[in-house]
């Protein structure tokens, strides 16, 4: 990591208020509120955390909130409790009882509905099936689902009885099975006959058999049938989900589990190839993801709430699942393609369903918005109050977009920052209390201690750019990575000593509102000056024409590093070189001559994850014409590489 500063050049100055019917109704109603929650946690976190934390149900008392020894925390300690419990078991004492835990929608267009008295039932039985199958306490099980009801049942089971679970995008190889099956040494996968994605059907058991064929720890698979495609079925080592469930007892306590004890492992890619299994306990993680949702997202007993991650990342696991049931909430599943079988999938559901609070990334936001307005407006979208976005800095056109055209002008908007380590959201407006400015995640979540800095850990001043970190522990963050401490301590604590490093570049305003600018390793060094990329591309999408950009350093002779920049139209709009010349003057009256782009790519699509994130680093691969190197299994489609090096060619 370079110790220059950042070089911040996006300038966004429009301000949004919440407005006062919808402060009214708020959870957090005020600025005022927002700062006495933030004192109280800064005064004494301890008794903050604590004091939130005694709204759980717990099977023990703890002895002692915090244990630090920096970089390792414990929280609650002596503690013991049951995440599936404080999701389902609370709440059958309640009118929720009978209430919508989970909704559920198939790409085909069939539908379940869950109570949470429904859901109690087949969670008990899965977990008398675990059980029943030898899985014990401390065991690790992998899940490879497509986005059914099925795949939190499995969790919310494992959860019950202290099995660790390791969920596993179901967009994933075979190889990338093998791997995150032997890390984590997970003695049973429990997969599908397939999944629908986009009119076709994802097959999983195959790729668990080829799989199989090199992970010594894992002897048994559990199949659910969804697709009713012809699979091999190997006598003694796969058993159908229907079958094990017949014959299932529908009583099963809930496990007291000691506050610590891993509640799953979630792997992230590295460039290396080689995954890392990040550790989430159980108590910690438990209520970070309970009282974000709740604050960030001002939940409310009659919501209906739609996130539409795959459960396979984090942000599924904490709001899809854990935080969102935890309060009580009825919860929206989506199986398949968000514009299949037509472009407004995405609103006929909102629409279905009477969706209320809307989260999704600014990646999912661009496409629509590249397929035109025209067809969330087909829809009587009337029910949402609250939109939310994640996974990356959302570029302000796009901000916009979301709020005039989705929102109507009327629905707050939570832009939150936060990652698979930190485990819950960390920086966002609370949206009956933070004015909110596009682009920016605003303020810190009150007891969380975000700051940026410079290389030595000095904060930088108001409008400087920097490395955002966090100064002080925090209940829902990572516990390590799986079976390696040294990679741990080394990834996360050493490059800016005594603070978690994020990864990520920052700046913040007068206002002290953070404005993130993209992974450090994004940043272009331009001529000495290092300029994050989420700038850049913010002003090429502010243009009309612009649907979605992508900007990486390529080496340059006289400058070190050149701009280029990976452009898509939106419909309709023929690419050129008139064009080129046009946007790179764009970007020069948008934020200055400096981040003028040296060469500009039309691309039809760009390369992504299947959770929607632009791998830049195979861009910058292709800028510079190299090879692709490094991890490639988060990759939803091969053919956008090949036709980008055809184009370069």
């Amino acid at each position: 990591m370079e110790s220059e500063s950042i070089t911040s050049v996006l300038k966004e100055k429009r301000i949004f208020k919440p407005n006062k019917g919808f402060v009214r109704e708020a959870v957090i109603k005020s600025r005022a509120e927002y700062q006495r929650l933030c004192k109280q946690a800064e005064k004494d976190p301890e008794g903050f955390w604590g004091n939130l934390a005694r709204e759980l149900v717990w099977a023990k008392p703890w002895k002692k909130i915090l244990e630090w020894k920096l970089p390792y925390a414990k929280w609650f300690v002596g503690g013991k409790i049951n995440v599936s419990y404080n999701c389902l078991d609370r709440h059958l004492a309640t009118f929720r009882k009978n209430k919508a835990a989970l909704i559920w929608e198939g790409e085909p267009g069939d539908s379940r509905t869950l109570t949470f008295q429904d859901l109690h039932r087949e969670v008990c039985k899965f977990g008398n099936v675990l059980k029943n199958l030898g899985v014990a306490k401390g065991d690790r099980v992998a899940i490879y689902l497509p986005m059914i009801p099925e795949l939190p049942i499995a969790m919310l089971a494992c959860a019950r009885i202290g099995a660790i679970h390791s969920v596993i995008f179901g967009g994933f190889s075979a190889l990338a099975v093998r791997d995150r099956v032997n890390d984590a040494g997970a003695v049973l996968v429990i997969t599908a006959d397939g999944g629908f994605r986009k009119g076709a059907v994802v097959t999983l058991k195959e790729k668990v058999d080829e799989a199989l064929k090199e992970t010594p720890s894992a002897q048994k698979t559990i199949v659910v049938k969804r697709t009713k495609s012809d699979i091999v079925m190997q006598k003694g080592r796969d058993f159908w989900w229907h079958d094990l469930m017949v014959g299932a007892s529908d009583k099963c306590n809930a496990e007291p589990l000691d506050s610590e004890h891993p509640l799953f492992t979630l792997y992230t890619s590295g460039t290396t190839g080689k995954p890392k299994g990040v550790v989430h306990s159980t108590a910690g993680y438990l209520l970070g993801a309970m009282i974000t949702a709740r604050w960030v997202f001002d939940l409310s007993e009659i919501d209906t709430y739609w996130c539409t991650a795959d459960i396979g990342w984090v942000t599924g696991h904490s709001y899809v699942l854990y935080g969102i049931l935890a309060n009580g909430v009825t919860s929206v599943m989506y199986e398949g393609a968000p514009t299949y079988p037509a472009p407004d999938r995405i609103w006929e559901i909102v629409e279905k369903y009477k969706v209320n609070v809307f989260y999704t990334a600014p990646t999912a936001i661009r496409a629509l918005i590249k397929l035109g307005k025209e067809w969330p407006l087909r829809h009587d979208l009337s029910s949402l109050r609250l939109l939310g976005t994640v996974g990356e800095p959302i570029n302000p056109e796009a901000w916009i977009w979301y709020h005039e055209v989705i929102g109507k002008k009327r629905c707050p908007i939570v832009d939150t920052w936060w990652q698979t380590e930190t485990g819950a959201i960390m920086i966002t407006p609370l949206p009956g209390a933070i004015p909110t400015k596009p682009g920016s995640a605003t303020l810190p979540f009150p007891g969380i201690s975000a700051d940026v800095v410079d290389r030595n850990g000095k904060s930088v001043p108001l409008g400087s750019g920097g490395y955002l970190v966090m100064k002080k522990p925090w209940p829902s963050m990572l516990r390590g990575v799986w079976g390696d401490s040294e990679r741990y301590q080394k990834q996360y604590w050493s490059d800016i000593p005594g603070m978690y490093f994020t990864g990520d570049g920052a700046r913040r305003d007068k206002d002290g509102y953070f404005w993130v600018m993209g992974r450090v390793d994004d940043v272009i060094n331009v001529a000495g000056h290092r300029l994050g990329t989420m700038e850049i591309e913010s002003a090429l999408v502010s243009h009309p024409l612009v649907a979605e950009a992508a900007v990486v350093g390529c080496p340059d002779e006289i400058k070190g590093t050149g701009i280029v920049a990976f452009v898509t139209l939106a419909l309709g709009n023929p690419p050129g070189d008139k064009l080129k010349d046009v946007l790179k003057a764009h970007v020069a009256k948008e934020i200055g001559q400096i981040a003028r782009p040296d060469e500009i790519r039309f691309a039809e699509n760009l390369p992504k994850t299947r959770s929607g994130k632009i791998m830049r680093r195979l861009l910058r691969d292709i800028a510079a014409g190299q090879e692709t190197v490094g991890d490639t299994t988060t990759l939803e489609d091969y053919t956008v590489l090949a036709k980008l090096r055809q184009e370069e060619d």
